[in-house]
């Protein structure tokens, strides 16, 4: 008895990727220079040219092994093999400064910037009258 497996469907393994990036086909369409119609047909074929392979993989960031290679199983048991502290902590993002430090900050450089801005404004009233006197 013959034990073939099925192919993979490579345009599934396409979707399911653009999925996981959160990329609509639309995204995907405009990152390849085409149309959304065009990556809905792509997705419904179950083989790919490699070179249009390769175009679609580096649209997604992936390798087109990656593509041919896609599992769920193994993406899932990526996910489910972190544990809840790990994944918290590689989203937990600490500030190294204090944000009302930085809006003072700024407001007073602008204050600084006007105060340039009038007296360059004073310079030129100053230097006009100069002029209009000398006549």
């Amino acid at each position: 008895m013959s034990t073939l497996s099925k192919p993979k469907h490579i345009g599934r393994n396409i979707s399911r990727i653009r999925e996981l990036r959160d990329m609509k086909q639309e995204a995907l369409a405009q990152a390849m220079g085409t149309n959304q119609q065009a990556i809905s047909v792509l997705e419904n074929s179950e083989t790919i040219d490699d070179a249009k392979l390769e175009e679609v993989a580096k649209a997604l960031g992936v390798t087109a092994e990656g593509i041919k290679n896609f599992s769920e199983e193994a993406v899932l048991n990526i996910i489910s093999s972190h544990d809840d502290s790990t994944l918290n902590s590689t989203i937990n993002i600490q500030p190294t400064f204090n944000p009302l430090d930085k809006v003072v900050e700024l407001y007073e450089e602008k204050e600084k910037l006007y105060e340039r801005l009038i007296q360059a404004e004073k310079d030129k009233v100053e230097y006009l009258e100069k002029i209009v006197k000398g006549k």
